[in-house]
């Protein structure tokens, strides 16, 4: 009897070790599904934020309104994104950093009342064009420079790395090119005299100008025809059809202009 009971009991222990054994194997295998499901969560949330580096000193594209950064394309980007699903971060840098760090991944792409040029083109793709613009030149009410041909052999005020920069080096030489990195600076360097021109997109040139009091004047002949797009890193296709079918959206619906007038008058 006594060993007929020892042979229950052993068998009642196996299957006991058994089905703790499945239990603790089933709660592992939980535990795991949860964790994996929590990361693939947290991944696609992760995707649904997207970095835009910007130079937020290009108004009335870009700039800052106390803390907060506003502006054409801002408000551009922003309605793609309640379009599309995903948040927007503002990084606000150098402009000549703003392509290097859509090319690196630090950015997902750059938008800052950027030119598109077949320069840039070598480096990053380029949605479709949601502006087209003008540069200008500003000078003094008194200076001698009445056409651009009059700009030659004159000191030419730029924005490093604007395709203000491009055109007077290329065209005037780089001796004849004193460079600033905000567009005040630049308008301060003509004011006093250090520059006798300033190459500007024709909107930020008459938000100068106007904020100055009026006084200086904005050359009639336009410098350059340039178009803006986003740029974004080569071969990213995903993010680039993305952002192209906000543009032609925002562009079929009215808003893209509604947007533009909100800022230009």
């Amino acid at each position: 009897m006594k060993k007929f009971l020892s042979l229950v009991l052993s068998i009642f222990m196996i299957f006991g070790l058994v089905a703790c054994g499945s239990s603790s194997s089933n709660a592992t295998s939980a535990t795991n599904a949860m964790a994996s499901e929590n990361a693939t969560v947290e991944t696609e949330a992760a995707k649904k934020k997207l970095v835009m580096c910007t130079n937020a000193e290009f108004p009335p594209y870009e700039y800052h309104d106390g803390n907060n950064i506003i502006g054409i394309d801002v408000d551009i980007i922003n309605a793609i994104a309640k379009m599309k699903g995903f948040d927007v971060e503002i990084m606000d840098i150098a402009f000549d950093a703003t392509i290097p760090s859509a090319m690196s991944g630090k950015a997902d792409f750059a938008m800052s009342g950027m030119t598109v040029t077949e320069d840039r083109k070598e480096n990053v793709d380029f949605t479709h064009t949601y502006q087209t613009a003008i540069q200008s030149v500003i000078v003094s009410p008194t200076s001698d420079i009445k056409t651009i041909e009059d700009m030659k052999g004159k000191m030419i005020g730029v924005i490093e790395g604007y395709t203000g920069d491009l055109y007077a080096t290329e065209d005037f030489g780089e001796e004849h090119i004193l460079r600033y990195h905000k567009n005040t600076d630049g308008f301060q360097g003509l004011k006093s005299g250090k520059v006798d021109a300033f190459v500007i997109d024709d909107q930020v040139a008459k938000a100068l100008v106007a904020e100055d009091g009026g006084e200086y004047v904005i050359l009639d002949s336009a410098y350059a025809l340039e178009e803006y797009a986003i740029a974004v890193k080569k071969g990213n296709t995903e993010i680039l059809n993305m952002l192209n079918e906000g543009i032609d959206e925002l562009k079929a619906s009215g808003e893209l202009q509604k947007i533009i007038d909100k800022y230009i008058e």
